[in-house]
């Protein structure tokens, strides 16, 4: 397993993440069709992964309504200290109006209930899971400030955020000497690069992490479907789900598909591991979150940091993915072009 930085912090982080969202949730109405995993399943998932080398895992409070966050802190035991450990608030957690959002009264709800389930007196890095329209970032990042001085959380991060967002956000914590996000988790695949238009840039610039997920498009990348929508693996979750959470253009998925295929063959590897391979390349990625619900999958997925993708591989990978560039980055661009003098190394 090789480690990144995790930000502009001295932690190392496993470039292969473990995401538990597949824990529990047997009977919940939507999380029973995203892995529904038992204790003794998530413990051999939780253990094999750490026995790799993995030493970053990923929850949230909303996952199987803390049934997650629950059966991570047991499968943890006596490990703590191997892990670093995220979690999420953001989305309803119960039935009161104040049982959600990122206001300091449930920022703070949140966090002594998450420390509660996950058995542990502290969190690595504790995120904000969504944009809060109606409670100003400064409560927020205030709140967080505070538990980052209490000792109850060591780094604050943000996910599924706006550039902007993101960009103010650093810019109150800079003004008022607050922990600033120190990691950003993005929805990220070779299928799905709208994050390179804003987000890649900003964190490059502004030294964040970003961390991934969702990389293998529920299954979509795995090579599991064909164009007519067959699927050689009833209990993927994208076949479980019926839907794509993410939505995505499935003719060019299917394009950058067969480059996967491809590209996978010439390693004589799996189209997952290339995907995985393929995120691990691109500029800023700290980590790729994936979730398992079988070991096998979880060992395929964890060989990606292994995978060494060729000038060739990722040129063909890119080509298949590639974005149209939006305004006003075209005309950035454009104008950049007559910025380097005649003769300079730049």
């Amino acid at each position: 397993m090789k480690y990144r930085l995790l930000g502009r912090t001295g932690v190392w982080v496993s470039e292969i993440s473990l995401g538990a969202m597949t824990f529990g949730g047997k009977d919940h109405p939507v999380f029973h069709n995203l892995g529904a995993l038992g204790q003794e399943e998530a413990d051999r998932i939780v253990g094999t992964a750490l026995d790799a080398g993995i030493n970053f895992v990923d929850t949230a409070d909303i996952y199987a309504d803390g049934e997650s966050e629950e059966m991570l802190g047991r499968a943890i035991g006596q490990r703590r200290r191997d892990v670093v450990l995220a979690t999420k608030l953001f989305a309803p957690v119960g039935p009161g109006p104040n049982d959600q959002g990122l206001s300091r009264l449930h920022v703070m709800r949140a966090l002594e209930d998450s420390l509660r389930r996950l058995r542990t007196d502290y969190i690595d890095l504790y995120q904000i899971h969504n944009y809060d329209r109606l409670t100003p970032l400064e409560e927020t990042l205030s709140a967080l400030d505070d538990a980052v001085r209490q000792g109850k959380v060591r780094y604050i991060g943000c996910s599924n955020l706006a550039a902007w967002q993101v960009s103010k956000a650093l810019g109150i914590s800079a003004l008022h000497d607050q922990a600033r996000f120190v990691s950003n988790q993005i929805q990220y695949s070779p299928a799905t690069r709208d994050v390179e238009r804003e987000l890649v840039p900003l964190a490059e610039d502004a030294g964040l992490s970003l961390t991934v997920w969702q990389p293998l498009l529920g299954g979509f990348l795995t090579g599991k479907f064909d164009r007519g929508g067959v699927t050689t693996e009833q209990d993927s979750r994208r076949a479980r789900n019926g839907f794509d959470f993410v939505p995505f253009d499935e003719e060019k998925g299917f394009k950058v598909l067969d480059v996967l295929r491809t590209v996978a063959a010439r390693h004589e590897v799996s189209p997952a591991r290339v995907a995985i391979a393929w995120l691990l390349a691109q500029r800023a990625v700290t980590s790729v979150i994936v979730g398992a619900r079988k070991l096998e999958q979880l060992t395929d997925n964890i060989a990606a940091s292994d995978l060494t993708l060729t000038e060739q591989d990722l040129a063909e990978l890119d080509e298949a993915g590639r974005p149209p560039v939006a305004y006003p980055n075209w005309i950035q661009e454009w104008s950049a072009q007559g910025r380097t003098p005649a003769g300079s190394l730049a």
